[in-house]
């Protein structure tokens, strides 16, 4: 298992964060790039982390995998939360803003957080989402029979439609505007769609750690068909896991896990030729990724020009560097990266 781990899961992983940093690229894209990203890359980590879920019958068992997962997700959480606040909120007083009311209505935005944060916060939902998808499904899986977890994820994802249906028809046509006028803290709701995608990870374990040529071929076809019909205007889907915009309750799942069965079975092939460990290496350092690069470009973009690969690379580079340096500078840096074994700074490793 930790062997296809290092030759296909974390370049997996790799890969899609980089897909993260570009769907956040402020400027337009010629390609509608970031249309399909947002097609399959937040349901992709939702489904690789159902693929190593293991049950837990105990109750002791179970206290400890809540606290590991709580100090793995957590606490990088409120870390990078606290730096990013820190900084911003120092620049704002540099630059003569004293209102204390406008700092009191942003740390009630930072304590609801979810979708009603944005900006250098655009992804901490899928933390605070992800945290409580663990504990829904490692909950599901303790106490009901396959057959109850499968009619309750089966309600969920029915839940999950009739609530984005009721806020594109009911409430406004914006994604985003419907979705923060549904109070809801952390993004609870939207563990409704993603236990749904955690739960085939699990399920599917043994399609996903082997994907056949029949089913990369037969998910490539869907893949690539889906994309020829929204080019020509005979679609016109779009997924947004954060602003519940699920369009379609058949295409919500096809299209996913057709992107991922693709991008899975390359992986798998590719990494027995090439060992991409440059990509192993981007996911090593992903937590930064991730908290980060909005934040960098928010500072970048005044004094640096560039074009959706300068934004890439820069926006990835710099938070791993930031990540080396939490690591080795700052005692038990490791451990406020989600390293829970770490102990004390060790030697650089990049």
């Amino acid at each position: 298992m930790n062997k296809k781990r290092v030759t296909w899961v974390d370049v997996t992983k790799g890969f899609l964060m980089i897909l993260v940093v570009i769907g956040h690229y402020p400027g337009e894209l010629n390609f509608p790039l970031s249309k399909y990203i947002y097609w399959f890359h937040m349901p992709a980590f939702f489904l690789l982390s159902g693929i190593f879920f293991k049950e837990i019958k105990e109750d002791e068992a179970s206290n400890k995998t809540v606290k590991k997962r709580f100090l793995q997700l957590m606490v990088p959480y409120l870390f990078f939360l606290l730096s990013i606040t820190s900084i911003r909120y120092g620049m704002e007083v540099a630059q003569g803003n004293y209102n204390i009311s406008w700092y009191l209505q942003d740390l009630w935005k930072l304590i609801i957080a979810g979708r009603f944060v944005r900006g250098a916060y655009g992804v901490f939902w899928f933390v605070t989402t992800l945290f409580f998808t663990y504990l829904l499904f490692m909950w599901m899986t303790k106490y009901l029979s396959k057959t109850k977890q499968i009619s309750l994820i089966a309600i969920c994802y029915l839940a999950a439609h009739l609530q984005s249906i009721f806020a594109r028809e009911v409430i406004s046509e914006s994604a985003v505007e419907s979705a923060q006028s549904i109070p809801m803290v952390w993004n609870l709701d939207v563990v409704l769609m993603a236990v749904v995608y955690f739960s085939l990870g699990y399920y599917g374990k043994s399609l996903w750690m082997n994907v056949t040529k029949p089913w990369l071929f037969s998910a490539s076809f869907v893949a690539f068909g889906m994309i020829l019909a929204d080019q020509n205007g005979l679609i016109n889907y779009k997924l947004s896991m954060k602003f519940l915009r699920y369009d379609h309750m058949l295409l919500d799942l096809i299209v996913p896990i057709s992107f991922i069965i693709v991008i899975v079975g390359l992986f798998q092939r590719v990494t027995k030729i090439i060992s991409l460990d440059w990509l192993r290496k981007i996911e090593n350092h992903s937590i930064a990724i991730m908290y980060l690069h909005i934040f960098t470009d928010m500072i970048l973009n005044d004094y640096v020009e560039y074009g959706v690969v300068g934004y890439t690379i820069l926006c990835t580079l710099i938070p791993i560097i930031i990540s080396v340096i939490i690591q080795n500078v700052i005692p038990y840096g490791k451990f406020l990266l989600g390293d829970i074994r770490a102990k004390k700074p060790m030697q650089i490793e990049i």
